[in-house]
Formats: structure tokens, sequence, C-alpha cells
């Protein structure tokens, strides 16, 4: 890569939610995406046995990794989501019949997303986290479902669930447990306060 990064933390991903998440914190970073086949490592740890959760953080890593070998003295971030609702993983919609079907096959059940994070450094790993969220989707009628996805839009494609929990989609559940910035994609506070042990941001 030739691009320049002026500041410390560069996050290695291309989501909004990311990206406004540690933008909304007063965090200073660069993003950049890593272009990782998610699809590819997904299918290969899945046909090893690897576990959602652990296939969320060997994805964060991967990510980040790709981009420390370019950028070594940066901070790296980089972060994945997996949803598993029984033995089904689910992955981002690719339009909007995609995000009606998959939310017909969560309605009414309990899912869990897998949320990683960690930081790289000079091509190590020197920090990661990772925790579970579940939630249980209400039975929804399909009316209901048509106009969440009407006022909901396109927006929603970069959801792995086709659920965005800070909008429209809160209407969508019975039960949430777990760490909301996790839930739209970033274990935000464990790394606010990574971040602040390595005065990258203030402590």
């Amino acid at each position: 890569m030739s691009e320049t990064v002026r500041d410390e933390i560069i996050l290695a991903s291309s989501s909004q939610s990311r990206k406004t998440l540690l933008t909304n914190a007063g965090v200073n970073f660069e993003p950049i995406s890593p272009n990782v086949d998610e699809d590819e490592v997904k299918y290969s740890m899945r046909s090893a046995g690897v576990s959602a959760a652990e296939t969320a953080v060997s994805l964060a890593e991967l990510k980040a990794m790709r981009i420390s070998r370019d950028f070594p003295n940066h901070f790296v971030v980089g972060a994945d989501q997996m949803l598993e609702c029984g033995d089904v993983w689910f992955d981002k919609p690719a339009d909007m019949e995609h995000a009606k079907a998959h939310l017909m096959a969560l309605r009414g059940k309990t899912h869990s997303l897998h949320n990683a994070v960690c930081v790289v450094k000079a091509g190590q790993v020197i920090w990661h986290y990772k925790n579970e969220a579940r939630l249980e989707m209400r039975p929804f009628t399909e009316e209901f479902l048509d106009m969440y996805l009407a006022e909901a839009g396109e927006d929603i494609l970069w959801s792995v669930g086709a659920y965005q929990l800070e909008g429209l989609g809160a209407q969508l559940f019975y039960k949430v447990e777990g760490d909301f910035f996790s839930i739209l994609g970033l274990p935000l506070l464990p790394l606010l306060d990574f971040l602040r042990g390595h005065k990258v941001v203030l402590p």
C-alpha cells in the first residue's frame, strides 16, 4: 500500500457501523478495508469443526494482520461478528429478498451474536476480546416485516442479522441480553479501555 496514514489507529474494516461507533466516541483513526474473503474463511473453519465464536476471533485477527503487514507502526483494530441460530450461521444478506428470508428464519427464535475485536501491532496480536449476545426475536407478522423492510431500507444489508438495533430494528425483539455496542458491531468499551492503557487515547 502506498497511502499515508496520519493517525496511530487503523480500523481494518469497511463497516459503517464500526466507523460510526469509533467516530462518535471521539477516536481518531483511519479506516482501511482488509479485503479478506470472509466466505472462504468461514467455509474452511466450519468444515474443520471450528465454532462460530472462534471463527469470529480468527476473522478479526486475520483482518488486522492483513493491514498490519503494511503499517507495522500502527495499532490496527480488527473486528468480526458471527450470527448463529441453532446450527446455522448467517451472513450479511445479499439483497432485500435475502434480508426478508433471514428475518423470517430468525422470527420467534433466540440467536447468538459472537463478537470479537483484536489489536495488532508489528504483526503481533497484542490484545483481543470476545463476548456473546443473545437476542430473542418476537413472532412478528409478515405485514410488520414488510413495513420494516420498506422503512429501514438497504442500510440493513450492512448488518449480519438484517436489523439495526439502534433504530426501527428494536421492534423486532422481545429480549436482548448483551453489550449494546457489541451488538452494533464493536465491543467499544473494552477497546477504549485498552487504547487508554496504551495512551493512544487520553486516559
